[in-house]
């Protein structure tokens, strides 16, 4: 499909080709003719109009939804099909993390906060694309779609946006991770607990980095204190020998494994935009050997190697190693590829169904 046409001629018919697909029940978002501008439609009661500064504009046919627009559609949970394409991604199931209910795919922040693990300039191009409104869509196309969880941090950007979410009806629920850039990690607990988490995580870095410089001290501490506010707790890591010593030294609820220690994250916790990073089949090899002898449910992540791994492929991989108690955690970036996400539930679920699940 066309790129959207920038030109302030062409914006009245990006805007009735959201008219046409509100007509049909669905959510849309497309891209504005202006840089970081979006145009969102749906059908209230029947009244099929949209504006922007006072154009309103007619409705076409679904032909020319079909012919013009590169956005991504979200079937809703109510109308043209979105309950029975709800029910059928819900084939993939939920699993149990303490007593939260987590569906077996869960949306991964990444992308919302910029982290491409790829370039800089993915990074940056990241943090543009993902504007408020584009978080606030992704979310209700994966909640649509049977997803009931997101994984992110608990930073500012992303508690503000998740609240916004909520505020507007949204449901899906939110497992924090905490940030060493916002500070210690009871701050970052905390930010969790005030910010409406259901489960809270330390960051994989932070323990990969504490490991490294023996100093781990304080852990049951910080596990202890995501317990006591009644939420589930868990750490995650990239390096398996973290996960060898939580098992004899720590209790837990659950555990965050990277399949690649892709960074030397002996120096520092946090990951610098731009440094450099490795992802070795070796290493996910190890990763998935460690956790089926993990005595806890498993969040399996980095499983595209950010991007590299081509998608049928990893979730294959993915499949063969995910325990009936484990999820996978996956980050979405329809600026790629519009239909990414609901791509990844049904190969998800097809490749459980070729595993024997």
């Amino acid at each position: 499909m066309p790129e959207p046409d920038r030109r302030s001629g062409n914006a009245e018919r990006q805007l009735g080709i959201l008219s046409a697909a509100a007509s049909e029940g669905y959510g849309m978002t497309v891209e504005g003719p202006a840089p970081h501008q979006s145009f969102t439609a749906a059908n209230r009661g029947g009244t099929l109009s949209v504006s922007v500064r006072g154009i309103r504009v007619p409705r076409p046919s679904m032909g020319d939804l079909q012919r013009q627009s590169r956005a991504v559609v979200t079937p809703r949970k109510h109308g043209y099909n979105g309950t029975r394409e709800k029910e059928r991604f819900m084939e993939l199931g939920q699993i149990q993390l303490g007593d939260v209910s987590v569906s077996r795919m869960i949306i991964g922040g990444n992308p919302f906060s910029g982290f491409s693990h790829q370039t800089e300039a993915k990074d940056q191009e990241m943090r543009r694309y993902f504007s408020t409104q584009r978080i606030k869509d992704t979310l209700r196309q994966a909640e649509s779609l049977g997803v009931n969880t997101h994984l992110g941090r608990a930073d500012h950007h992303i508690m503000r946006v998740l609240l916004e979410y909520w505020d507007e009806g949204g449901s899906i629920q939110w497992i924090a991770q905490t940030c060493p850039e916002v500070g210690d990690i009871p701050r970052g607990i905390q930010n969790g607990i005030d910010g409406g988490a259901k489960a809270c995580f330390i960051h994989g870095g932070l323990m990969d980095f504490r490991f490294a410089q023996n100093h781990l001290d304080d852990i049951p501490d910080a596990i202890a204190m995501i317990r006591d506010a009644g939420l589930p707790a868990g750490i995650a890591g990239h390096n398996p020998r973290v996960f060898e010593w939580a098992e004899e030294q720590i209790d837990v609820d659950f555990y965050m494994c990277s399949y690649y220690n892709s960074a030397n994250r002996d120096e520092t916790a946090e990951l610098q935009s731009g440094m450099a990073e490795w992802f070795r089949p070796e290493d996910r090899e190890r990763m998935a050997a460690l956790i089926q002898n993990l005595s806890k449910p498993v969040i399996h992540y980095k499983v595209m190697a950010a991007g590299r791994n081509d998608p049928k492929e990893a979730l294959t991989f993915v499949a063969q190693h995910l325990r009936p108690q484990d999820a996978v955690c996956i980050g979405i970036y329809p600026h790629d590829k519009a239909d990414m996400l609901e791509e990844n539930i049904a190969l998800l679920r097809n490749c459980l169904k070729e595993a024997g699940e």
